[in-house]
């Protein structure tokens, strides 16, 4: 049973004993005849901190929506949520006692705390003895819960959502676990080291990035990217600001709420993450200006997100205006890179910490205590970083890429989508839902974007409904009517696969089911949940055998002739 009461512990004046004032309003737990103090203000504040962070799952999902087609818009909200719902029965299950348990190795640690078993009252010395286990757990499981959903942003559009349900699962517990037992917990071996990550450069940002980047080489391109076949642009600028916004505010209580209490330290790591994703905003914009003469509001979200990433494992070590020059680096040098997809973080902000890293700023919450970086004459200590980050690296790509090979190997778990479903959308496919009733009605099937107006032979092509309507230079033409539209498209989207390949159409008791065939080979039904768009392929492929059928005999007579 616990033993938890409310008091003030304060130090006898003869013995040096603890003596208790019931008066006090500390939290007072005593554990084996030893009692602990917790402040009910450090509490609330890691508690807010935490809330906080659990924001940031829908912010990274409406910020993966507004960038991605409004046909897979929905799928990146939904995989955000669920990242929170799994990752957050893992660390329940086994992810806690495998990072923080009391007894744990250098590499890992063991399963005294499986099931959260003995998780409440104890001192966790990760914070000084500050805050009771339940609380520090807590905190902990938000971090956990964030990285699996900032990795599956490269999910997008292609990727089929049970085997990425397995996916976060099995990474959580074999790459986001032992590097932050690595380096937060007090038996870690880069934490005895000495190694500077104050809120997840490797843990978080680097695992998240890397891991990203495993995922896409794995998975593939998305279907036409980086042809003229298909534009890719964001369908939502407002759900980006809005997913910018709730990152923003989370990441105060991401990076706060690591100094495990309410101290000048928590403030100053507060102002430094607001100042760096500020700098990092207006740094993009201005770069973007200099060669669009325009405003651009995806840069300043894209340079503030730059900014908020480069400051969190520096926050808590770095003044402010070092915070501010980590902000302006990171968004330029990613301005730059934005060929080379960012995803790679080539500006990777634990090695700044290394060459900005103060032990007088550390040492602004009453008891931390490092020997700094380059400010304060600590050569070796940017070796460190570089070294620690290059481990997270390379532990994260590699385990990332076997456990998507393994998983890919069960059956009925390929993490590639069809080609029909990358045509049709990751939303109607794998949810059955959209993200608004006009991504339904006005479905955004491949090959039918105009980007300087409505082709005016298109009525001519696809026949009208008797509608009117005007195109972008205000000339009238005639509404071509839904079915016929999603004909064209499909039709589009057949006409540019692999002359090895053929789509087929079949009726079934359920239906019709449309189905991939590779020439010479047996079929494989693929269903397809929307029949309209299936009947539009059949239609599509009897046309052009039709018409193939139509050459052929046109060219049998004139040989014959």
């Amino acid at each position: 049973m616990v033993n938890v009461t409310y008091g003030q512990l304060s130090a006898g004046s003869t013995d040096g004993s603890l003596v208790m004032n019931p008066l006090g309003t500390d939290i007072i737990a005593t554990i084996g005849g030893t009692p602990s103090a917790f402040d009910p203000g450090d509490v609330a504040f890691v508690l807010a901190c935490a809330a906080l962070i659990i924001f940031m799952l829908p912010g990274l999902g409406y910020l993966y929506s507004g960038l991605a087609r409004r046909k897979n818009a929905l799928s990146l909200l939904f995989i955000s949520m669920v990242a929170l719902a799994i990752t957050s029965f893992q660390w329940f299950f086994i992810g806690y006692s495998l990072v923080f348990s009391e007894t744990g190795g250098t590499f890992l640690g063991d399963g005294l705390n499986v099931g959260f078993r003995g998780v409440l009252e104890r001192p966790v010395p990760e914070s000084n003895g500050k805050l009771p286990e339940i609380v520090f757990a807590m905190y902990q499981m938000c971090f956990a819960c964030l990285v699996p959903a900032v990795l599956l942003g490269a999910a997008a559009e292609r990727s089929r959502m049970l085997p990425a349900m397995i996916f976060i699962f099995c990474w959580t517990t074999l790459v986001y676990d032992p590097l932050a037992h690595w380096v937060w917990s007090v038996n870690g071996w880069a934490y005895k080291w000495g190694v500077l990550d104050y809120a997840g450069g490797v843990p978080v940002e680097i695992a998240s990035g890397t891991g990203g980047l495993a995922y896409s080489y794995f998975i593939g391109k998305r279907r036409g990217y980086g042809t003229e076949m298909i534009v890719f642009k964001p369908s939502n600028v407002s759900q980006l600001v809005l997913g910018t916004v709730l990152l923003w505010v989370g990441w105060l209580g991401f990076n706060g709420g690591s100094c495990f209490a309410a101290s000048l330290k928590a403030a100053l790591a507060i102002f430094n993450t607001n100042l760096a994703g500020s700098v990092g905003g207006i740094t993009w914009l201005i770069m973007d200006f200099r060669l669009e003469r325009k405003w651009s509001v995806v840069g300043f979200c894209t340079g503030a997100i730059a900014g908020l990433v480069a400051i969190t494992p520096a926050a808590g070590f770095v003044g402010a205006p070092a915070g501010a020059l980590i902000g302006l680096v990171s968004a330029a040098v990613s301005n730059l890179c934005t060929r080379l997809k960012n995803t790679m973080r080539v500006d990777d902000p634990v090695i700044m910490t290394g060459l900005f890293a103060q032990s007088s700023v550390a040492a602004n919450d009453g008891f931390s205590q490092i020997d700094g970086g380059w400010l304060d004459h600590n050569w070796v200590q940017l070796g460190k970083q570089v070294a620690w980050a290059c481990v997270g690296l390379s532990w994260t790509f590699v385990v990332t890429y076997a456990i998507m090979f393994v998983i890919n190997l069960i059956p009925g778990c390929k993490f590639r989508a069809t080609m029909e479903a990358e045509i049709v959308g990751m939303d109607e496919v794998e949810l059955g839902e959209y993200v608004a009733d006009y991504a339904y009605h006005e479905r955004d099937l491949e090959g039918n974007y105009h980007p300087e107006g409505r082709d005016p032979d298109e009525c001519d092509r696809n026949g009208n409904d008797g509608e009117r309507g005007r195109d972008r230079d205000g000339d009238e033409y005639d509404k071509p009517s839904s079915r016929t539209r999603m004909r064209t498209r499909v039709a589009d989207a057949v006409g540019s696969r692999s002359r090895t390949r053929a789509l087929e159409v079949r009726e079934t008791d359920d239906g019709l089911e449309m189905a991939e065939r590779p020439r010479g080979r047996g079929l494989q039904p693929q269903p397809l949940p929307d029949r309209h768009v299936a009947r539009a392929v059949h239609d599509v492929q009897e046309e052009t055998t039709g018409s193939e059928q139509s050459q052929e005999t046109v060219e049998s007579k004139s040989r014959l002739a």
